[in-house]
């Protein structure tokens, strides 16, 4: 590798770095203005390096780069390396990340224009940006590890940005405790990874891991599990915090506490992201065990469908695209388990343009109601507000999946994967991402008719204030709305279908279920025409006529389904109770148990027991010795006497 192309791949995480620290270590002297222009410059420069690293890898050939930048330590042979490796896949994903942060970076200036903490909030998305650069860029699992665990501490700080808050607070400890769930699962597989193949170089253990199909590894005493079996679910583990599976999706809504546009760079290009992209990259050893496959794609399944049907029943408006959020993150799994890994990575990019999107029509929304986020407060935005409203409908239909649109292609690819999936589970994932599409399709159109539908619902003195914000907000919203309709259509053929990935991603010959759907693609026209006769279509259909007959022709409907399935309702407005069992068995048990060992083991013992114990000792013992040291002579001529009288009598006993 030349030394030029070197110092891109450096300046590509480096810039975000460079534009954190000096807003962050330096915001005063700079200026709000400063802040946020070196953040933008910065990270729009690593854009532009990222699209022609893209242009070298995608459209001029060049093979995959995998280098090592520094060498941090070797011991026992083990080597801890900071290095990159550049494939299709990593270019894919330095772009999508690098767009969307610019557009957000772009949105705060308006968003967060009166905010005292102005330079800090640039600071730390800049900051996001750097970590899950070094995240995808990476090539061995220690700076895998290094951004897994960065962009989980940039979440902390971001979600909990308005630290006086403290629905802000709790909610930046619950991401952060429930990822510590998931980053011991990933950790304990990549000490798996580390004892059984001696490396932590990606290429290197993907190479040696085919040997190791058959080795077992003892978990617990007398318990063998299969050794890839246990290294893929801890891994994936680890994936299901990131990626908020469930049973450890609790965070993602919650992190809806933290200003909008971190909502959307959390949701859509950065952290949620990290562990669909680290199942893609460990392609190699998912292949290589049908139990993990069969785990990740009913965990995905269960996530998909089930998370859907909350954001129903959801009112705040950037609720329910979080548990779209979780919905879709659910499909991309799905596509892993079903070993769709190219599917999986082309959800995740139109995803991210869509979701981004709708987050940022959301921050709009807000911003006009001044900081409302109610839906049965809105109503009639789309008049005053009509920019926001023609992007907001146009991410919601790629949302949907209707033809043409971005989310279409990436979404039916994914149904009719998991449908040629011949492996346990695929019939469950099947119907629950079936199902997933009517929920979509409603809990978008129920959005969109309550926010922008309808007469207005607010107080007069906000709706007379109400207004589009400035460009700062409208530009990047347009700018995302290009790729939202389009992207899916020019991109589906050549990464699904033309060998993009190449060997970047890794599917067994018996597993690949895009090849057999490639052989029936005539194009994304011939699909998105054919489209019209299939279930998906009539599904969405389906969902649409619902939500029209429900929120916008006889919106009474609303009240009488409430009403009539007030038991579903409940279920779904407790979000099944998740919150409520983690908080009796986890955080309550934990102060309960911190509560004893305190009680019992801080006072009763170290306190009372030990340093108290001690001292009454040394005080008791010191008693005693006043008593023999009284400073009376006839005291000591006396014990004398009886010492000698003792002295004599044992020796006459023992002679």
């Amino acid at each position: 590798m030349n030394t030029d192309l070197h110092i891109i791949l450096l300046a590509i995480p480096l810039l975000p770095l460079f534009g954190a620290v000096l807003a962050g270590l330096f915001g005063r002297q700079i200026g709000r203005a400063g802040a946020h222009w070196i953040t933008i410059l910065a990270v729009a420069g690593s854009l532009l390096l990222s699209l022609y690293v893209f242009k070298l890898i995608v459209f001029d050939a060049m093979p995959a780069i995998n280098t090592s930048i520094y060498t941090w330590a070797v011991t026992g042979g083990l080597k801890f390396e900071i290095g990159f490796l550049i494939d299709s896949l990593t270019v894919v994903m330095m772009t999508v990340v690098t767009f969307v942060s610019l557009m957000v970076h772009i949105y705060t200036i308006g968003y967060m224009h009166d905010d005292p903490g102005y330079q800090r909030f640039f600071s730390y998305i800049a900051l996001f940006t750097f970590a899950m650069l070094m995240l995808v860029m990476s090539n061995n699992f220690l700076q895998l590890f290094f951004g897994w665990e960065a962009v989980g501490l940039v979440s902390y700080l971001l979600i909990g940005f308005w630290f006086k808050k403290e629905s802000a607070i709790f909610a930046n400890l619950k991401a952060f405790l429930v990822n510590r769930v998931g980053d011991f699962g990933f950790l304990l597989g990549i000490a798996a990874i580390v004892v059984s193949f001696g490396s932590l170089d990606y290429a290197e253990v993907f190479a040696v891991a085919p040997t190791a199909v058959d080795q077992t590894i003892s978990v617990f005493p007398g318990v063998e599990w299969a050794l890839l079996t246990f290294v893929c679910i801890c891994l994936f583990i680890g994936a299901m915090g990131k990626s908020a599976q469930a049973p450890l999706h609790v965070w993602l809504p919650d992190s809806m506490e933290g200003p909008t546009p971190i909502s959307a760079l959390i949701h859509a290009a950065t952290m949620v992201t990290a562990g669909i992209f680290m199942v893609a990259r460990m392609s190699p050893l998912f292949e290589l065990s049908e139990v993990a496959l069969s785990f990740v794609l009913v965990i995905g399944a269960i996530t998909a469908l089930f998370m859907g049907l909350i954001g129903l029943v959801q009112n705040d408006i950037k609720r329910v695209i979080a548990y779209s959020t979780l919905s879709q993150l659910g499909y991309m799994t799905v596509a892993l388990g079903a070993s769709a890994y190219s599917a999986a990575i082309f959800h995740l990019m139109t995803h991210a343009f869509f979701k981004a999107l709708l987050f940022l029509g959301a921050g709009s929304v807000i911003i006009a109601l001044h900081h409302r986020q109610d839906m049965r407060e809105m109503g009639g935005l789309r008049r005053v507000l009509p920019i926001t409203f023609v992007t907001a409908w146009l991410g919601s239909l790629a949302l949907m999946g209707v033809p043409l649109f971005s989310g279409f292609y990436s979404k039916d690819i994914i149904i009719e994967a998991v449908h040629l999936a011949n492996r346990p589970g695929a019939g469950f994932a099947y119907w629950c991402v079936l199902l997933g599409v009517v929920v979509t399709a409603m809990y978008s159109l129920r959005l969109l008719f309550l926010t922008f539908h309808g007469e207005p619902r607010m107080e007069q003195s906000v709706r007379e204030h109400a207004h589009e914000p400035g460009w700062v907000v409208t530009v990047p919203l347009i700018l995302l709305a290009i790729p939202s309709v389009f992207i899916g259509y020019f991109s589906i053929e050549p990464m699904l279908f033309g060998g993009f990935f190449g060997d970047a991603i890794h599917v067994a010959a018996g597993n690949d279920v895009l090849a057999e759907i490639g052989s029936h693609f005539h194009g994304p026209l011939a699909m998105a025409v054919h489209a019209l006769v299939t279930p998906v279509f009539w599904l969405v259909v389906l969902g649409s006529a619902l939500a029209v007959a429900i929120w916008f022709w006889k919106p009474q409907l609303a009240v009488w389904c409430r009403q009539r399935f007030s038991p579903l309702v409940h279920v779904l407005d407790r979000k099944y109770w998740f919150d409520e069992i983690y908080q009796a068995m986890f955080a309550r048990g934990s102060a309960r148990l911190g509560n004893g060992l305190w009680r019992y083991g801080d006072i009763a013992v170290i306190d009372n027991l030990m340093v108290n114990g001690s001292a009454t000792l040394v005080g008791w013992c010191a008693g005693l010795l006043r008593y023999l040291q009284s400073g009376y002579l006839y005291h000591y001529a006396f014990a004398m006497i009886v010492g000698l009288i003792m002295i004599i009598f044992t020796y006459i006993i023992l002679a």
